[in-house]
């Protein structure tokens, strides 16, 4: 799409906002209803896309993808009412007699761009928040995975007149373009490189943003939490989507004595989840494409591999493996994996993990595998990070009442449900006085002594 449509599609959004600005709540609600009746009615066509663009079985393509976003809809469905109502506050004595009250209202026109590790899921979750608040949005899907992007136009188009909501398929040039216009709000979901770059776009508008980036989220074991479980929590969460999950364990932290165990737990977990031949699994994805690939390669140049490695280019089948102990320095540890590699670093004591966790700081994702109380509570007071989850992973990520997002190099806002509506919406601040009343001191002339007035205003 070349620059002078981008242009006329975003008037095309001005001016439905400008007309639907007021929109019923009830209409809204409706729209996300038939969403949800479309999704369930195409729920074979999204497995298969899916599956084309991630190899995803149809078991995490439905509890990762669509449940996340029909949870999303119920949600509004059930409490939109409540949450789009002005909210009464306490006045102030200044201002007595009055009444003071918050209202919610949307931002207008709303970009995202959203990205191919759960291409569904990403990109509808928070659209649903962002038609809830009354905006409306162009979705930029990722082009890395087409099948699902394909998807998404076909419903979207199904489901929202033209100017509420509208995709815009394309590369990243497409996304540069669609940058460069200005918006009333941008939502970006993918990695801080790009993050970068969508928050000096948006710097030239002043517009406000989300960015939902990633990090090196570490995973701590302690050795006091049951090694079996614990293994298998960690593999879970790790492999999950073939390793292609933005809240993934990027790195384990063991104590030193519990590695060899911890390893050995690891790998029966593996071959208990995807066999001792996983590329066979139907159970196990494939890497998005042959650039990505590359790039694990590369991450794994020079490294001990304790386990696995094993991997087909022409596949895109990357096996899970498991890296012992890789330098300070390496890629495996400068940057966000993304996949199917799990690096193993011991540490002795707090020091020891305070060196690598202050280096790779701000993750998106904090898990800690404890039973020691003490030692858990510290760590959450030591370290910023957007979620933690104490002896499990990924889970926090399922809880609507849980905000989700980064701090720092992991992103900026949160989302998810009553969290979404508050992101995309506005608060006006009212305040509505009667004439019946006036303190006197506050128009000039002044009192010529500020002694009752300054105890009295110290006092409110």
């Amino acid at each position: 799409m070349d620059s002078l449509k981008i242009a006329e599609l975003r008037r095309a959004h001005q001016e439905f906002f400008k007309t639907n600005k007021n929109q019923k709540i009830k209409s809204r609600i409706n729209y996300l209803k038939k969403l949800k009746r479309v999704i369930d009615e195409n729920e074979n066509l999204i497995f298969e896309a899916l599956h084309k663009d991630l190899k995803k079985p149809i078991f995490e393509s439905f509890s990762s993808e669509i449940l996340m976003i029909q949870k999303e809809i119920d949600f509004f469905t059930k409490n939109l009412k409540a949450l789009s109502a002005p909210v009464r506050v306490s006045g102030s004595l200044i201002n007595f007699p009055s009444q003071d009250y918050i209202i919610s209202e949307p931002y207008g026109n709303i970009l995202m761009i959203s990205p191919w590790n759960y291409p569904f899921q990403l990109a509808l979750v928070p659209l649903i928040g962002s038609i809830a608040a009354g905006n409306t949005v162009i979705l930029k899907p990722s082009e890395s995975a087409p099948h699902t992007s394909k998807i998404l136009k076909g419903l979207l188009t199904k489901v929202f007149p033209r100017g509420m909501v509208s995709v815009v398929e394309g590369d990243a040039k497409v996304a540069q373009k669609l940058l460069k216009e200005q918006w009333d709000y941008i939502f970006f979901t993918g990695s801080t490189v790009v993050g970068k770059i969508v928050a000096k776009a948006a710097a030239n508008f002043l517009t406000p943003i989300t960015l939902e980036l990633g990090g090196k989220s570490p995973c701590i074991v302690d050795g006091t939490t049951p090694l079996k479980k614990t293994a298998r929590r960690i593999i879970w969460g790790k492999f999950l989507n073939c390793g292609q999950t933005c809240i993934a364990p990027d790195y384990i932290l063991v104590k030193s004595e519990t590695k060899e165990s911890l390893v050995k737990s690891l790998i029966i977990e593996i071959e208990n989840a995807f066999g001792s031949n996983v590329k066979n699994s139907k159970d196990y994805g494939r890497i998005i494409h042959k650039k990505h690939f590359e790039k694990l390669e590369n991450d794994l140049k020079g490294q001990n591999i304790l386990y696995g490695g094993i991997r087909n280019k022409n596949e895109l089948y990357f096996g899970p493996t498991i890296v012992d102990n890789p330098k300070i320095n390496s890629l495996l540890i400068k940057e966000e994996i993304f996949g199917p590699i799990l690096p193993i670093l011991s540490y002795n004591n707090l020091e020891d993990l305070d060196s690598v966790l202050s280096l790779l700081k701000n993750p998106l994702a904090f898990y800690v595998f404890s039973n020691n109380e003490k030692f858990i509570a510290q760590l959450i007071k030591d370290y910023s990070f957007g979620g933690a989850v104490i002896n499990d992973s990924l889970i926090h990520f399922t809880n609507q009442k849980l905000p989700f997002g980064g701090i720092g190099n992991s992103g900026i806002g949160s989302y998810h449900a009553e969290h979404s509506f508050k992101l995309f919406s506005h608060k006006k601040s009212i305040v509505k006085r009667p004439f019946w009343f006036d303190l006197p001191q506050r128009y000039p002339p002044y009192p010529k002594s500020l002694g009752i007035i300054k105890r009295i205003l110290k006092q409110i």
